[in-house]
């Protein structure tokens, strides 16, 4: 079907953004048409202005419109904890939990060979050159507990083990409310492994 081009143009931008198909690009394209046009200048700047003033911490890598970011500039968090996550919405669903009182690394990825990302493409050099604080005490591994994020895991936990930091991972397993018959196999090995003493 042919779209006048200031619409196909839309349609082929929305399917640039992940998991957005063409035909979801096409609702989402005729629905701009709909929204009013103060509406849809505000969405264009707040576009803008997420790429324009966002960018990266110097210290953690978190996303953030102040360098360093707020986490790492608060001087009440215990700095000699540092919690590695894969990803910045990693670093918000911890915050959101409002028990974690450590620093975070963020590394932007995890190792995956088959898509050629190995581990001078992620955070990790910047993550060993932070260790050489002797403040730190503690690496918390929360990558994803997937082959990717538990082989990243690993690998940092093979480059720290010369040092005397203590490394954790963290727990994986069954969801709370979740039902013993409807999990694979991997997550109740994962959660068996994991007991605890009551």
């Amino acid at each position: 079907m042919h779209y006048p081009e200031p619409i196909s143009k839309l349609i082929e931008s929305f399917m640039k953004l992940p998991g957005i198909g063409p035909k979801t690009a096409v609702r989402l394209s005729f629905h701009v048409l709909t929204m009013k046009e103060d509406t849809v200048l505000d969405f264009a700047k707040a576009l803008v202005n997420a790429k324009r003033n966002l960018s990266y911490c110097s210290v953690c890598g978190h996303i953030t419109d102040q360098d360093p970011c707020y986490i790492c500039e608060d001087k009440r968090r215990d700095r000699s904890i540092v919690c590695v996550v894969q990803d910045p919405k990693d670093v918000i669903a911890m915050e959101k939990m409002k028990e974690y009182k450590g620093l975070y690394h963020v590394l932007h990825g995890a190792i995956s060979p088959m898509d050629g990302i190995g581990p001078e493409d992620i955070n990790i050099p910047d993550l060993l050159k932070r260790l050489q604080d002797d403040e730190i005490q503690e690496v918390i591994l929360a990558t994803n507990p997937n082959i990717e994020g538990e082989s990243t895991a690993m690998y940092i936990s093979r480059l720290l083990r010369p040092t005397s930091i203590k490394m954790t991972r963290i727990a994986h397993g069954l969801p709370v409310g979740g039902d013993l018959e409807y999990a694979d196999e991997v997550t109740l090995s994962k959660a068996l492994e994991g007991r605890r003493e009551l």
